[in-house]
């Protein structure tokens, strides 16, 4: 049974190049790295603009290789979906932009696989969790605020039809 080698790496979505970090990764395992870019690139193009964590698993004697792609971090998607380049570094007093319900649902939707939440209520009250931290109100209204909303029920029909 041939050994495999597992490179972790986070990449620009659709622009990962041979350099580092994954040229120094890669080069040591005697593999093509261009083709392994190529690869990167071909299934991360949806993700243009966000930082991607890809995994390249390589079969040290075949030579074979395998890139699966996880979801860009919940505050890249926030970013992304705001089109602001970064989250707040004053998240109290400076907020970078107001986020709709939809959007919340968007984002959570996305991550939601990798999310300890059970179900879409919850994933989105993570999500709006991201939010404090990085300035972002929803709604016009401090994310923790909307958090007390869904307890309450106000959004029960959006995810009613969500399940």
């Amino acid at each position: 049974m041939s050994e495999k080698k597992v490179v972790k790496a986070l990449v620009s979505g659709g622009q990962a190049t041979a350099g580092p970090p994954l040229g120094p990764a890669l080069g040591p395992l005697g593999v093509n790295v261009l083709a392994i870019v190529n690869k990167i690139n071909e299934v991360t193009k949806n993700y243009a603009g966000l930082k991607v964590p890809v995994k390249i698993t390589v079969d040290a004697e075949t030579k074979e290789f395998e890139v699966s792609v996880g979801t860009p971090t919940t505050s890249a998607l926030i970013v992304s979906e705001l089109g602001v380049s970064k989250g707040s570094g004053a998240p109290k007093t400076e907020k970078v932009g107001n986020f709709s319900m939809a959007q919340v649902v968007r984002v959570a939707k996305i991550k939601r696989s990798e999310l300890l939440a059970r179900d879409l209520r919850a994933a989105v009250k993570e999500v709006l969790g991201s939010c404090v931290s990085m300035g972002v109100t929803v709604e016009d209204k401090d994310p923790r605020e909307v958090q007390k909303e869904i307890d309450e029920g106000k959004y029960d029909a959006l995810f009613e039809k969500e399940q």
